[in-house]
């Protein structure tokens, strides 16, 4: 009845991966290449949970 008050965890994730990507582009911009490679590391494992929670939605 509600549904429209719960929070959206793929809407989170997304916000999430996005802020990762840019902090990573900053990082690399900037030149330190480990912060960059350990942010794309982190945007990966929030992109590959983004696709079980769409596959968990799409079955």
């Amino acid at each position: 009845m509600f549904g429209f008050l719960r929070s959206d965890p793929q809407k989170k994730l997304r916000k999430a991966y996005e802020d990762k990507l840019t902090k990573a582009l900053h990082a690399q911009r900037n030149g330190d290449l480990r912060s960059h490679g350990r942010l794309m590391e982190e945007a990966e494992k929030i992109y590959a949970e983004l696709q079980n929670l769409a596959k968990q939605d799409a079955d």
